[in-house]
């Protein structure tokens, strides 16, 4: 900034000095009258009114929340149904198409006997999974017997 310091810059009329707008009776107010004719019951008041206004604002936010979200759950119900639905269609197909495909290698048995085998498998592991963390949310909540 060029090495000017603040005592460089004139002070603005009127800076350091609070001026409060003067009563209905005309007679000018300083600061520090009203200050002390302030009781700490108006106070108190204010400091209340200030706290219901606040709940009523942070209550009639949640509900807008919520209204949001019940208004939204019907769509990614019926948004995750079709695409579970489609997901389930696409392993029928993946399923099917190994069994044809491994056919000339195994017969149709042997490769439907692979096929299904290595999916009940992949279904075991995946429930043993599902399974150990279960346990664990429960032991973390307390209920260690509930195997």
């Amino acid at each position: 900034m060029g090495g000017r310091k603040d005592e460089d810059f004139a002070p603005l009329p009127g800076a350091g000095q609070v001026r409060v707008p003067a009563p209905p009776d005309g007679e000018p107010v300083s600061a520090e009258d009203r200050v002390e004719a302030r009781s700490l019951l108006e106070d108190l008041e204010t400091l209340i009114d200030d706290g219901k206004t606040y709940l009523e604002a942070e209550a009639n936010y949640q509900k807008s929340r919520a209204l949001y979200i019940a208004d939204s759950l019907p769509g990614i119900a019926l948004n995750g149904a079709v695409a579970a639905a489609l997901a389930f269609i696409a392993l029928i197909g993946l399923t099917v198409g190994l069994i044809i495909a491994l056919a000339p290698y195994l017969t149709a048995w042997g490769s439907s006997a692979l096929v299904v085998g290595l999916e009940f498998v992949l279904a075991l592991y995946f429930a043993r999974k599902a399974a150990v963390r279960w346990n664990a949310i429960m032991a973390a909540l307390g209920k260690e017997d509930a195997r």
